[in-house]
Order: structure tokens, then C-alpha cells, then sequence
């Protein structure tokens, strides 16, 4: 009979292997880039007969672009094998299709291209998650090595060089150095932009101020408004003012001249010392501030809620928590508006990408040394999923083109970035994104009150964007799936941005799709009963909303004497880098 061996020595090797296992996927592939391309390659080996179908599709499609580069060697029309999606525009210029060599370059990037990305979706005996893993880092390196990308083989940049005399060249090796100084690739200029000065110019005052957000009370633009103010909870990811970016788009002046009384979160930009802020703290000092704040300035017992993106998931959270800890006539909150809102994080987007347990760990032991996650570190990871438009675009047109970024208020939004608190975000990664338990009843207790969004029973009026790579608006749509009230369902066409700051104009530039929304609904069902309207939504929520915030009232003061004004809009907090 062989000796048993002691439990606590075989769990003390466990953790060793584990702990090995970690350290070392840690140094050398973090984010999950090339296992998956591994996995691809090890289960194509192991299913040879699939393997064989696959190499002989390849097959046909060389001997397509073969004769294809054969017709145009000889100067004989032909149609090239294989067209650009209609979005993407590397290969815009005529050159591409006249000349049959640049024309043969761009074919063969392309058939090549298309069948790695086809063979990697296709590949037997893999997840779906694993393939989608595979295919974005496959297609990641596929946009690096574009033609497009390199003086000596982008026939556009060395046709500019010749007509400028090499003065395209200059200018595009100071856009080269100015990015590397900056440390990133910009994607316009910083220097064209100011907040408070060609931004946020919407006027009111701080009326609050604490560690963690300042809130900021909007001058009325009417005598009278509405009695029930209306609050808005902005991501902690990015600053507020997408949400006021320029008079013309600022979604702000839009409600303000509604008739709306407006109040917003404009949130600390955390650094080291923040290091234990929790999700609790920001739901509590934030949300809750912000709410009580509004409750106090307009007199008004309860007021209207708007979430965007993270502030959504926070706004929602915070409506379970207040179902939860207030009576029922007592929810300070009557009514809500979710934009692009995530609370069931099952298909996040190209974001799930980074959504696994080695890569969480990395990222949250990376934010345990600083105390925070670098809101830089972020952008990139954000403009990595879109690399074409969001990274190799600049560096075509800045580096090879000489050309001067062009003034764009919200691109300069996006490269304003923030951090974040490591206690708060790696809660957040770990147990929203990772484990998606704020869709399950009582898995989760924040501030003290186990949450159940099946509690909220306020009318809720939510937003998805059709092209919202972020917020995937199917997804976003699911949100409806777990909430008890009146619920009213917009799909603007645009993304994550310019779905929600979507301003009406004369003639319309987008469409949106609205209709009401059952718990039971999918979101397929859902946009087949729906009803097509041209332009924004914005009025439609008015239409909505203005009802359910009561009569008309003399606006109140921007500030009292219990809540004076601590500074002029857009505050202190946002101006913090």
C-alpha cells in the first residue's frame, strides 16, 4: 500500500504551478496575443480533412488572381479578384486600379488578407472566443504591414513627395517627431483646443465639490422650467464635456433650452493617492452626491437621471441600490435615461478581446504598482480596435502624407484622457466584465445593499448606437431584459459618440429607429416592430421626457447659500491632467 501523501504539500505544488503558470504568462504574453494563434494552428493540424477543403478555396483564389495578373501584365481589362470593403478607404485613390503593378500590390494584400481572417473564423475544434481572439490579432498585424503604410510602397505618398519636392517629406518627419515627443500619435492638433475657452462654454457655476467629483449646476436658459431637474452621470473614462463639446453640438444647451434645469458630474482625475477609491465610494460620493445636490438646489423631492456608457452601468446600479435601500415612494430617482449602457457584459464588443483572466490579471497588477490605470493606456487599447481609422490613418496622412492634423474637437475629447482608481476599475474588470454578475440577483452588494436590477421599476428611455463597437447596441438592448418599468427603446444610426451627440439639423445627416420595449423582447424582435424616422432622436426624448418632469416653475438660483458656487463652469476638476 503506497503512502498517502499530506494534502497540504500537494495544494503548496499547486499553487507553485499556478503561481509559475501566472509569472510567466505575465512576461511573456499578457494580453492573450499568441495563444490563440497557437490554439488556430494546433486544431487546423488536427482536423486535416477540413484543412484540405480550406487549401483548396486558397487554391482557386490564387489561380483567380493569377489570371488576373496576368491580364493586367499584358494590358487586357480585367476585374480585380477581390474589392476593398466599402469602408475602407486605404485604397481610395485611382492609382490603385490604373496602375496594374499598384493595382496587382493591393490585390494580393488582399486575397491574402481575406483568407487568413476566413481560415481563423472557420477554424474546427476552437471557441468562438478563441477565434475572434485569433482573427483580431491576425487582423491587428495584417492593417501594421498594409502597403499603404510605406513611403516605398504607397504609390500616393511618393507621387506627393515628387509634386512638393520632397517638402511632404518634411513636414511629415516634424509630424514624426512632434508624435514621438507627445508620446502618442496625435490625432489632431492639441494646441487648437482650450476647455472653457473653444470648449464647455455652456456657463454655470460649481455648486459641489468633493474627492471625487465636482458637480456642476447649468444657468438656466429659460425663466421657467421644469420642476423635476435633470442629472446627468458622465463616464469616469473620459471628461464630461462630449456632452458639451461646442454650442451647436452640446446636448447640455440643447436640454437648458428645453427648458430643462441641468445638473453633471464632472469627476476627479485620480492619481496614486486614490489607489483604494471603490466602485461603493463612486456610486455613494458620486451618484448619490450628484442626486442630492440637484434634490437640494431646485427644492424639487426627486429628479431625472441620465447615464452615458460607464456612468449608464453606474446609474443603473445605483437604481437597484436606491430600490433597495429607499421606501418605495422615497427613490429620489422618478425616471432615467440610459446611452449606450452595458449591464450584461456576456459580448462586450471587440473589447472581449481583453476580457480574460490572464489578461485582467496583468492589467490590475500593473494598476496595483501605480495605483491607477494610465487613462493613455486605455485610449490605446480603445484605438487599437479600430487600428485602420484610429491609428494607421494618422500615420499615413501625418507621416507620409506631411499632412497637418485638422482641427476636431472631439477627436481632442478623446485624446483628453483620465485614470482610474485601481480598487474601483479592478472590481469593475473582475466582476462585471470578467465574471458578469451584475445581471444576477444578488450576486453583487454594493455600498452596503445586495443589487437586483430586476427592482427597477422607474420608466427607463435607452439609447444604442448601430455602428457602437463599445457598447455594442444588441447588447446594450439587454439592459431592458433585467428592468421591471416602462421602457423605451432609440437605435441612432453612428457609434459610440455621435449616436448620442446627435444634434437635429436641416437636412437630416442620421436616422434612428424608436418603439417601446418588453422585458421579453430580443433585440431583433424588437427593431422588427420598430418604426424608421429620419434625423435625431433627440426631440422624440423630449417628447418623452418633458411630460414626466412636471409643470413649469421659476428657475432656481445656480447656486444658494447651502451650495455656493465654488467655481465657474466647466470647474477645476476637468482642467486637471
Amino acid at each position: 500500500m503506497s503512502p498517502r501523501v499530506p494534502a497540504a504539500p500537494i495544494e503548496l505544488a499547486r499553487k507553485s504551478l499556478r503561481t509559475l503558470h501566472d509569472s510567466v504568462e505575465s512576461s511573456i504574453d499578457p494580453l492573450g496575443m499568441a495563444a490563440p494563434l497557437v490554439h488556430a494552428q494546433l486544431a487546423w493540424m488536427a482536423h486535416p480533412q477540413e484543412l484540405a477543403d480550406s487549401m483548396a478555396s486558397i487554391s482557386s483564389s490564387l489561380w483567380a488572381l493569377q489570371w488576373h495578373t496576368w491580364r493586367r501584365a499584358m494590358g487586357l481589362p480585367s476585374d480585380d479578384p477581390l474589392k476593398p470593403n466599402v469602408d475602407d478607404v486605404r485604397f481610395a485613390d485611382k492609382v490603385w486600379e490604373e496602375s496594374p503593378t499598384w493595382d496587382l500590390v493591393k490585390e494580393w494584400y488582399l486575397v491574402l488578407t481575406h483568407h487568413v481572417q476566413d481560415m481563423l473564423y472557420e477554424t474546427p475544434g476552437l471557441s468562438q472566443k478563441e477565434r475572434r481572439r485569433a482573427a483580431f490579432w491576425w487582423r491587428k498585424w495584417l492593417n501594421a504591414v498594409a502597403p499603404t503604410n510605406f513611403l516605398m510602397s504607397n504609390p500616393v505618398a511618393m507621387q506627393r513627395a515628387i509634386e512638393t519636392r520632397g517638402d511632404s517629406l518634411v513636414k511629415g518627419m516634424r509630424n514624426f517627431l512632434d508624435d514621438l515627443q507627445a508620446g502618442n500619435i496625435r490625432m489632431t492638433d492639441p494646441g487648437d483646443f482650450k476647455v472653457g475657452k473653444n470648449l464647455a462654454l455652456t456657463p454655470g457655476k460649481v455648486v459641489f465639490r468633493n474627492r471625487l467629483v465636482e458637480v456642476i449646476h447649468y444657468t438656466p436658459s429659460q425663466a421657467r422650467v421644469h420642476q423635476v431637474p435633470v442629472v446627468i452621470v458622465t463616464p469616469w473614462i473620459n471628461k464630461f464635456y462630449i456632452l458639451d463639446i461646442n454650442p451647436k453640438k452640446s446636448l447640455v444647451r440643447y436640454l437648458l433650452d428645453q427648458g430643462l434645469d441641468v445638473f453633471i458630474t464632472s469627476w476627479k482625475n485620480p492619481g496614486e493617492e486614490m489607489r483604494d477609491v471603490r466602485f461603493d465610494d463612486y456610486l455613494i460620493e458620486g451618484v448619490q452626491s450628484l442626486v442630492d445636490t440637484a434634490r437640494a438646489v431646485s427644492g424639487s423631492a426627486k429628479v431625472h437621471a441620465i447615464g452615458y456608457c460607464i456612468g449608464g452601468t453606474a446609474l443603473t446600479t445605483y437604481m437597484a441600490w436606491a430600490n433597495r435601500h429607499y421606501a418605495e415612494e422615497d427613490v429620489p430617482v422618478a425616471h432615467c435615461t440610459l446611452f449606450t449602457t452595458l449591464v450584461d457584459f456576456h459580448k462586450p464588443g471587440d473589447i472581449e478581446v481583453f476580457v480574460d483572466e490572464g489578461s485582467i490579471r496583468y492589467i490590475t497588477q500593473n494598476m496595483e504598482k501605480k495605483g491607477y490605470l494610465d487613462g493613455a493606456e486605455m485610449a490605446s487599447a480603445f484605438r487599437l480596435l479600430r487600428s485602420n481609422s484610429l491609428i494607421w490613418h494618422y500615420v499615413v496622412h501625418g507621416w507620409l502624407y506631411g499632412e497637418t492634423p485638422p482641427p476636431f474637437d472631439v477627436l481632442y475629447w478623446n485624446m483628453d484622457t483620465t485614470r482610474m482608481p485601481y480598487a474601483m476599475h479592478a472590481w469593475y474588470l473582475r466582476e462585471l466584465y470578467l465574471n458578469n454578475h451584475l445581471i444576477d440577483k444578488d450576486a453583487l452588494t454594493v455600498a452596503g445593499e445586495p443589487i437586483d436590477l430586476g427592482r427597477i421599476t422607474q420608466p427607463v428611455y435607452a439609447v444604442g448606437a448601430e455602428d457602437d463597437h463599445i457598447a455594442p447596441w444588441r447588447q446594450t438592448f439587454k439592459t431592458l431584459n433585467h428592468v421591471s418599468g416602462p421602457k423605451r427603446f432609440v437605435l441612432s444610426s453612428s457609434g459610440h459618440i455621435l449616436g448620442i451627440v446627435n444634434p437635429p439639423v436641416d437636412p437630416p445627416k442620421r436616422r434612428f429607429w424608436v418603439g417601446p420595449a418588453r422585458r421579453t423582447d430580443t433585440a431583433e424582435g424588437w427593431q422588427g416592430g420598430a418604426v424608421e424616422q429620419a434625423g435625431s432622436w433627440w426631440p422624440d426624448w423630449m417628447e418623452w421626457l418633458k411630460p414626466q418632469c412636471g409643470g413649469l416653475v421659476d428657475a432656481p438660483p445656480v447656486a444658494t447659500e447651502a451650495f455656493p458656487a465654488l467655481a465657474d463652469a466647466p470647474g477645476t476638476y476637468v482642467l486637471e491632467r
